[in-house]
């Protein structure tokens, strides 16, 4: 299988170079036998390393080598299937609302999704900054559909057609990380937080709205990293209707990460959305939720994944200072989540 390996920082240098990385890669892979083809990637920025194919035994071996900090399988990450409708622009948005909107232009909101239609009518796209982590030579446009519809959440422009975001105008860039199925692996999610930790800047929103039903230690070492620069976090708490606290990114806690849940239009936590006072910060709009959608196209969709756009525009206006309005009802784990608010 193929594995993660993330080095201590104290054994790579923090401005390392990816021959620098290789190298160190290929003489760690070299001590435990395993020859320098199956080295498959270098990472380099927050998270320095390098992905191998190993066996578990080797994968072991390598652990115990103290310039290792952490090893962990390459998962692949799947978004929950969704059902969408393609609806007309002027169907009404609830979502924005509930939370308010203001002028986000001058901000920036990094999207780590499926890719964003660069061509969408209603989308300030940054097209020099995004980037395709699964085919590194093709653009981050958006094959699924996903990506966009949480892009135009935070962003839509308010231009008189389509939809409105929270933060309309607000530059979006696209990070690629899964493909048209909705499927990919966890390293292209290292390489987009890399690049988000040498691009970035205080004050920018990241918005994730994916993650793995399992733990990884490493992913939310690195968005806690990243956040402590200033960097904002909004993260989908879940769709499986359990613990927050099982799931990752979803589980980091730290400054400047929020995990959202999910409400309907009546306050209700929604039914599909995962819980957990003691890693799910606030709860926003995400059920039937209509925004931009691939190929100039509108939809609706509900999930997680549109909650934590609406928490994105917050961020990126007002900061980690959030303000909320009301609590939700039937929050299963007894303590109901604050409802994320502009106002």
């Amino acid at each position: 299988a193929d594995y993660i390996v993330v080095l201590n920082n104290s054994s790579s240098k923090m401005t390392a170079d990816a021959s620098y990385l290789r190298g160190q890669a290929l003489t760690l892979l070299e001590d435990i036998g395993v020859d320098a083809g199956r080295l498959k990637t270098t990472l380099q920025g927050e998270a320095n390393g390098f992905v191998a194919r190993l066996s578990k035994s080797e994968a072991a071996d390598l652990a115990e080598d103290d310039k290792v900090l952490f090893i962990e399988p390459d998962r692949v990450l799947k978004l929950g299937t969704q059902c969408f409708t393609l609806v007309s622009p002027s169907t009404a948005q609830w979502g924005v609302k509930r939370t308010g909107v203001a002028d986000g232009s001058g901000k920036t909101v990094w999207i780590v999704d499926t890719g964003v239609d660069f061509d969408h009518p209603d989308l300030n796209v940054d097209k020099t900054r995004s980037k395709n982590f699964i085919d590194p030579q093709a653009l981050a446009t958006d094959d699924h559909g996903h990506g966009t519809h949480v892009a135009g959440i935070v962003a839509a422009l308010n231009n008189n057609i389509g939809v409105l975001g929270v933060a309309p105008g607000a530059r979006v860039v696209a990070l690629k990380v899964l493909n048209n199925t909705g499927e990919g692996n966890t390293s292209y999610i290292f390489q987009a937080l890399n690049y988000i930790s040498q691009q970035a800047a205080a004050g920018d929103v990241v918005n994730m709205s994916l993650g793995a039903d399992t733990i990884s230690v490493a992913l939310d070492n690195t968005v806690k990293n990243i956040a402590a620069r200033g960097i904002l976090f909004s993260i989908a708490a879940g769709n499986s209707s359990k613990a927050a606290n099982l799931s990752s990114p979803a589980r980091a806690n730290a400054p400047n990460i929020f995990t959202v849940s999910a409400i309907d239009s009546l306050g209700r936590f929604a039914s599909f959305s995962n819980f957990g006072n003691d890693v799910v910060d606030y709860a926003a709009p995400g059920v039937n939720i209509v925004s931009t959608y691939s190929n100039g196209r509108y939809a609706r969709l509900s999930g997680t994944s549109m909650a934590a756009p609406h928490m994105a525009g917050i961020l990126l206006l007002n900061g980690s200072a959030v303000r909320t309005k009301g609590t939700v009802l039937n929050d299963p784990d007894g303590t109901p989540d604050r409802i994320a608010s502009l106002y």
